[in-house]
């Protein structure tokens, strides 16, 4: 997709008289503009949108809807400025259309060179009360982006004024980090920050589809749902973990990527798609690259852009108002006030480390906000990962996690980290192991 700022000045022109239309779109088009034409005022509605114009040239008197009517109907903030044309025209008639909300009045015959300047300096305003416009909504999203990436870091106020400064580009954006620092977050924040907000973002876990429906999930199938691509255009594709697919499967994303097209399963008509697509990993692709897991193409085609998110050890200065928050969150779902924070509090706040990141102090923040419902608990408590109270699941499911997690990490100790060794030694699949490991937001280094 072309970026408004970037693309040709564009006009409708509209006027019954087949041969006026001819001339003004040889004008235009010679002058470096594109153009089309309509014979009725009345197509304008259908053919606004998806054309664009920066400035509407009408005649006025037309069958049907006048030029003047045009003006009436137009009267949204938003609406590209009208010059109106007639070869009938007086002082009274153009008076009355200026009134009416006409950029300008020109009567046939006119000059070219006059009506060109006309009509550039007509785009060039709507563009910069457009941009404008545009800029406000931004600076107005940046400040709900303060609530959104919390922090006063130097990383983290870089961060959001690296999100701002992308949202209006097209590129292809890979976000690395460690599990739960948060990618996810910074890929619908460039999504809700960038001209594609009214379209869909469509988050994609890679590591969960299985390869067997792999080409229906993410193209669709002739008969079924738009596949995950499909339902993406216009919007954001967020593709996670990538480094979990099978090599078929990123052979046939890459070529979507390439062609921005998809062919759905059982279909021999490829079908266009408008996207931007943000990707994150927590591993070193260079290294899945170097390991034949992934393929360098595919990196060098999501890549275009690259955000490396800092861990929360890294910015420990975030860390007491982070979990401020997430203990006010918990407080407002469980219905309690939240507990001060003393200093001990503090303190095994700032001495953790925090391996699994975000993710973990929201988890801390829920375990404080329980124990404080029973009337007890510290900050130390609730971090602390041997605590019998805390580490006792509530459910057969957490229980189950809870297993895997220590099964999978001794393995992985075990191995000295050779994940085909630790899937073989775990009686499962090397994609049966990769996705559990990115489920239960475990990290190989942990256990090295």
């Amino acid at each position: 997709m072309t970026r408004r700022g970037q693309s040709r000045l564009r006009a409708i022109i509209i006027d019954d008289d087949r041969e006026i239309r001819q001339s003004l779109l040889q004008l235009l088009e010679a002058a470096g503009w594109q153009a089309m034409d309509l014979p009725r005022a009345d197509m304008l509605a259908s053919e606004r949108a998806p054309f664009a114009p920066d400035v509407i040239i009408s005649d006025v008197r037309m069958p049907g809807l006048s030029g003047l009517d045009l003006l009436d109907s137009l009267q949204e903030t938003d609406a590209p400025p009208v010059v109106l044309i007639s070869a009938h025209g007086d002082i009274p008639m153009a008076v009355d259309a200026m009134q009416r909300g006409a950029y300008s009045f020109l009567e046939k015959p006119f000059d070219p060179r006059r009506l060109l300047t006309i009509l550039q300096h007509a785009a060039e305003q709507f563009r910069l009360r457009q941009d404008t416009r545009r800029l406000k909504s931004r600076l107005s999203a940046l400040a709900g982006l303060d609530r959104i990436l919390i922090g006063q870091s130097q990383s983290t106020r870089d961060l959001r004024e690296e999100i701002v400064d992308l949202s209006d580009t097209d590129a292809n954006i890979l976000v690395l980090g460690e599990t739960g620092t948060g990618k996810e977050l910074v890929a619908r924040a460039l999504h809700d920050l960038s001209a594609r907000a009214a379209a869909p973002f469509i988050p994609v876990n890679c590591a969960a589809i299985p390869l067997s429906q792999a080409e229906t999930i993410l193209f669709g199938a002739v008969g079924g749902p738009k596949g995950l691509v499909q339902s993406a255009d216009g919007g954001t594709l967020f593709l996670d973990e990538i480094g979990a697919w099978p090599l078929e499967t990123q052979a046939k994303m890459l070529r979507a990527i390439e062609d921005r097209e998809v062919t759905p399963v059982g279909s021999e008509t490829a079908v266009r798609v408008d996207l931007r697509i943000v990707s994150a990993t927590n591993e070193d692709l260079e290294t899945a690259v170097g390991e034949g897991r992934l393929r360098g193409d595919l990196l060098f085609r999501l890549n275009a852009i690259v955000l490396t998110l800092a861990p929360l050890r890294a910015r420990r200065e975030d860390i007491p108002l982070l979990f401020q928050h997430f203990l006010g969150l918990s407080a407002q779902t469980h219905e309690i006030a939240a507990p001060d924070q003393t200093a001990d509090d503090m303190a095994a706040l700032l001495a953790h480390d925090w391996p699994g990141n975000v993710r973990e102090m929201r988890h801390v923040a829920e375990r404080r906000i329980l124990a404080a419902r029973r009337g007890r608990g510290s900050v130390a408590e609730a971090i602390a990962r041997d605590d019998a109270a805390a580490e006792i699941p509530d459910t057969l499911r957490e229980a189950v996690a809870a297993f895997e997690r220590q099964l999978i990490g001794k393995a992985i100790s075990a191995h000295q980290g050779r994940m085909d060794a630790v899937a073989e030694a775990l009686g499962i699949g090397r994609r049966t192991l990769n996705e559990k490991i990115v489920k239960l937001g475990l990290q190989k280094e942990d256990f090295l």
